[in-house]
């Protein structure tokens, strides 16, 4: 596919990831889709553990019903970049949201989606592992 329509596929993408809509957002990945991020990530910690989601089930299970029991109210990315290059689209955001202890979070990410026959097959997400821990220590930190 073509840099800009992967591009707007992936942007298209994040706006079903906001819908909450498991059909919606099952439609955006392949069926056996991968979602990658740092082992010992904050939010991987709040939930089971899981850093490395397989299969469409499991990323659809993550985005529309498990995030919103840790991030739970005022949810806002800023966008600061979508970079398309072949099949591979690279996202620069940055994410504030309230949660669950009452805390405020407020982290930078970098996501590399790998895409395959106008779906997503791989999702590499990065962000400030330490900084994210301590805003989920204390809901007094900022």
């Amino acid at each position: 596919m073509a840099d800009v329509s992967n591009k707007q596929l992936v942007i298209s993408a994040w706006e079903a990831f906001a819908s909450r809509d498991p059909d919606r957002v099952a439609a955006v990945f392949t069926p056996d889709a991968e979602w990658l991020a740092p082992p010992d990530n904050a939010t991987a910690g709040a939930l089971d553990g899981t850093s490395h989601l397989i299969g469409r089930d499991r990323i659809v299970e993550f985005l529309t019903a498990e995030f919103g029991t840790v991030f739970v109210a005022d949810v806002s990315i800023d966008f600061r970049g979508f970079y398309a290059d072949g099949d591979v689209v690279v996202v620069e955001e940055r994410m504030q949201a309230t949660l669950a202890h009452g805390g405020h979070y407020d982290n930078d990410y970098c996501f590399i989606f790998e895409m395959a026959d106008g779906r997503i097959k791989r999702v590499r997400e990065y962000m400030d592992t330490q900084r994210g821990a301590r805003l989920f220590e204390s809901p007094t930190l900022m």
